[in-house]
């Protein structure tokens, strides 16, 4: 008996493209995901943000502009259920704002 593999007996598994980055529904995601696809999660894409004081907030009118704490061009924060997940970048898709992904963050964990 060898103990040496013949690594040619061995299939390399294909992989499975998932419906996010296709675009639809493939029909070939693993099974045991289907239990969590009609989970409802809140996704939000936060341009910047600011910390003001509640005097400062009252003063705000029609036309008042927020200055935030990020630039033009800058990547913005993609949240889901108030975790960050990934940055992106603002685009329009049919006359609406909508955004693109362009990194993923790593958990902190």
């Amino acid at each position: 008996m060898s103990d040496d593999l013949d690594l040619n007996e061995f299939e390399t598994p294909k992989e499975e493209e998932s419906p996010l980055e296709t675009g639809g529904d493939t029909g070939t995601i693993d099974q045991g995901l289907e239990a969590v696809y009609d989970i409802p999660v809140k996704v939000s894409a936060v341009l910047g943000t600011r910390k003001m004081q509640i005097h400062e907030l009252l003063k705000l009118g029609r036309g008042a502009v927020v200055d935030l704490d990020r630039k033009v061009g800058e990547a913005v924060d993609i949240f889901v259920n108030d975790r960050l997940v990934a940055r992106g970048e603002v685009v329009i898709v049919d006359e609406k704002l909508g955004v693109t992904m362009t990194e993923i963050v790593k958990s902190q964990k």
